[in-house]
């Protein structure tokens, strides 16, 4: 039986939300700065979800202390949404699979310039000699994106194994084409993720989930961050389900309209705080030397024009190797978002301020990131540099 959201918040009613500034005593910390004004982006949250507009938790840190936590609205038909809820991330899996890269590159056991035919076998020519690493990682593959493969998504969605969701997709990719000479253009593209999680595996000699699992997610510490199944996501209270808006305006379920376990490229499950570990590990040279972590969290490759808020500069933005970077009101916003039907999540680290926002989401939006993640973004820059007003 297919439960549409309005059902649901029928038979049981929204969640209250959790609500955390500064500790217990409700003040905000005295390392939070002023002009940060986290309690209108609290409020703000709050309107969102009292609209039925917004599903979720959110996280703000700053100098790796929590300043607001909140959960808003219900996970599923057994719970609501709560610290410990786990959600899609969609697209911010890719981080997780550039750094399993990175950490190869390190160790020596890959190249940023080597080619896809020196990795992995099978591949056409034309892809073979021309793809590199370095245009996996920055989007300049020309690869594309599976999901528009013909017949991939009908195909995909009646796989019922790891093993057939991975190489199924590979080979999918396999029998595909480039769009553009590779390094000409910038086109985002999940195959070339998926393709760079298929080089993981072929290196390291695991699977692809138990390299991430024993090298990225163990040593950062996230201890709920997996790849769960379909059958889990169907089972698990624990875990957000997707409600994707209709036309009607009702949202409906939609675990169906995913694949067997998520990729390389997007559908890891994971929790506010985990991803706030996986920040600290990160930045904390945890996860990769100081020297690789700086090359993995640098721009290498202009983006189009990005939005920004009315009246302000037009952010800047770089794609690096997984994450985006963007120069927004004098800081740099670095980090990776996700959307699927019944997901969006955002994941942003700002070096300059010490500052960490994590929102996941199990609605969907259309026309752009979710309001609470552009009001997130612009709550932080518009404070400016750190030791300045404005």
């Amino acid at each position: 039986m297919t439960t549409t959201r309005r059902s649901v918040l029928g038979m049981i009613g929204t969640s209250g939300a959790v609500l955390t500034i500064g500790g217990a005593s409700g003040a905000v910390s005295a390392s939070t700065p002023a002009s940060v004004d986290v309690r209108a982006f609290d409020r703000f949250v709050g309107e969102q979800a009292a609209a039925d507009a917004f599903s979720g938790n959110v996280l703000l840190v700053h100098r790796g202390r929590t300043v607001l936590a909140r959960s808003c609205a219900r996970a599923n038909d057994a719970a609501p949404n709560g610290p410990d809820t786990l959600f899609a991330m969609a697209s911010v899996t890719k981080l997780f699979t550039s750094v399993a890269i990175a950490q190869l590159v390190q160790a020596g056991r890959i190249a940023y310039t080597g080619t896809l035919g020196s990795c992995l076998s099978g591949f056409p020519a034309e892809m073979a000699d021309a793809v590199r690493i370095h245009h996996l990682l920055t989007h300049t593959s020309s690869l594309g994106d599976t999901f528009m493969m013909p017949g991939y998504e009908q195909e995909a969605l009646t796989w019922t194994g790891v093993d057939q969701v991975m190489n199924g997709t590979t080979d999918y990719i396999r029998r595909s084409s480039l769009e553009f000479a590779p390094g000409s253009g910038f086109r985002y593209s999940n195959a070339g993720y998926h393709v760079l999680g298929a080089i993981v595996a072929q290196v390291s000699g695991m699977s692809y989930y138990d390299y991430v699992r024993e090298h990225v997610l163990r040593p950062a510490g996230m201890t709920a961050t997996d790849f769960y199944t379909r059958e889990q996501w169907h089972t698990d209270p624990r875990i957000a389900r997707p409600y994707a808006r209709r036309p009607s305006g009702e949202r409906v379920d939609t675990i169906d309209q995913r694949l067997y376990v998520g990729t390389p490229s997007g559908d890891a499950f994971t929790t506010c705080a985990d991803m706030a570990r996986f920040a600290r590990a990160l930045r904390g040279s945890t996860l990769l030397d100081r020297a690789f972590t700086g090359i993995t969290l640098s721009g290498k490759v202009p983006l189009p024009p990005q939005p920004g808020p009315p009246g302000r500069v037009p952010p800047v933005g770089f794609q690096c190797y997984g994450p985006m970077t963007l120069l927004i009101g004098g800081q740099w916003v670095t980090g990776h978002s996700g959307g699927a039907p019944g997901t969006a999540t955002d994941f942003q680290m700002y070096p300059d301020s010490d500052w960490v926002t994590v929102i996941l989401s199990n609605y969907d939006y259309d026309g752009g990131p979710p309001p609470v993640v552009m009001k997130a973004r612009d709550t932080i820059t518009a404070a400016g540099m750190p030791g300045h007003s404005g």
